[in-house]
């Protein structure tokens, strides 16, 4: 196999590649322009960290990966994005030929670990396999029945994390009377779960400092300027968490950033009662189902089982210094 750098007039053999072999993964299949807005038309595109690998038949590789000073990590990390490569062709010295051309890149940048982690600005959406209609718009690692996993593995990266991939179809959710009983203790302590109001309510900012997660303070923030609605937990007028922001997505798919409670404010249950909160107001609003990830050892994986999340895949988080 050659392997080169990639150019646009690849786009074509790429796409089909993809939908050929990435999609036996879960992957969602692409057509060119969203292969291109995923790849190419984002702010951390890198000529130099994107190749094909061609052979006799024609396509027969892909591979890519990003980095950007001002990433998660960015100052001292580069992220793998993907190795696709024909099944039939496919060997370990072929997926670490891949790796190597993109931890280089990495190395001459100026960076020292190559990441396989949920922070990579390149999104690449999965299809729930239970429900293939229905996607989840982020896949957070590598799956280990991935080709590409047993070979970063013998590269020497090592597994870090699981995270795992859940899912619930909405239409007959309900809360039930345990959460609602710690809801009413909540209450009686001067608790209360709700939809934030900005005129009304106070501290969100810092709330959403107070839990040191940069991407929600960040994102958060700037989906309630734009009015978004947003499941708060009070103490009298001041936000002390958070569930949301509620976004319906075109598929009918909830989107939401996180959950989060102020670590003064823990132990009362609010966490649980803004989930639950949180799922009626996405079934309220006529959404059809809710994908999310955690890690496998979050206890809040338990939360949400317990809503009748299941677990529909689980993804590796990866690292290995460079």
């Amino acid at each position: 196999m050659q392997i080169r750098p990639f150019t646009m007039e690849d786009v074509s053999a790429v796409v089909a590649l993809w939908n050929q072999e990435a999609t036996q993964y879960d992957y969602k299949p692409f057509t060119e322009r969203e292969f291109q807005d995923t790849f190419i038309n984002h702010p951390y595109f890198d000529a130099e960290c994107i190749w094909v690998g061609c052979n006799e038949k024609g396509m027969a590789g892909f591979a890519a990966g990003c980095s950007g000073e001002n990433l998660p990590l960015g100052d001292v990390a580069g992220y793998i994005t993907c190795v696709i490569i024909d099944s039939e062709t496919a060997s370990k010295e072929l997926y670490d030929a891949f790796v190597q051309r993109i931890e280089a890149r990495f190395r001459q940048l100026g960076k020292r670990q190559a990441e396989v982690l949920f922070f990579n600005p390149v999104k690449l959406e999965w299809t729930i396999p239970s429900a293939p209609q229905h996607k989840h718009n982020n896949a957070p690692g590598i799956s280990k029945d991935q080709p590409l996993y047993a070979a970063l593995i013998a590269r020497g990266y090592v597994d870090r994390a699981t995270q795992c991939g859940m899912y619930l179809k909405l239409g007959n959710f309900s809360i039930p009377e345990d959460i609602a009983g710690k809801e009413r203790k909540a209450n009686r302590e001067g608790y209360r779960v709700a939809h934030y109001a900005p005129d009304v309510h106070k501290g969100l900012e810092t709330m959403l400092a107070a839990l040191q997660n940069p991407q929600w303070e960040k994102d958060v923030a700037a989906y309630v300027r734009d009015g978004k609605p947003l499941v708060a937990a009070m103490y009298g007028d001041e936000v002390v968490g958070f569930a949301g922001p509620l976004i319906v997505e075109p598929d009918g798919r909830a989107f939401f950033c996180g959950i989060g409670v102020h670590p003064e404010y823990e132990g009362h249950g609010l966490g649980s009662v803004l989930f639950f909160r949180m799922v009626e107001a996405f079934q309220n609003a006529g959404c059809q189902y809710i994908s999310l990830f955690t890690g496998s050892n979050n206890p809040a994986l338990r939360i949400y089982q317990k809503a009748g999340f299941h677990v529909e895949k689980q993804f590796s988080i990866l690292r290995r210094e460079l």
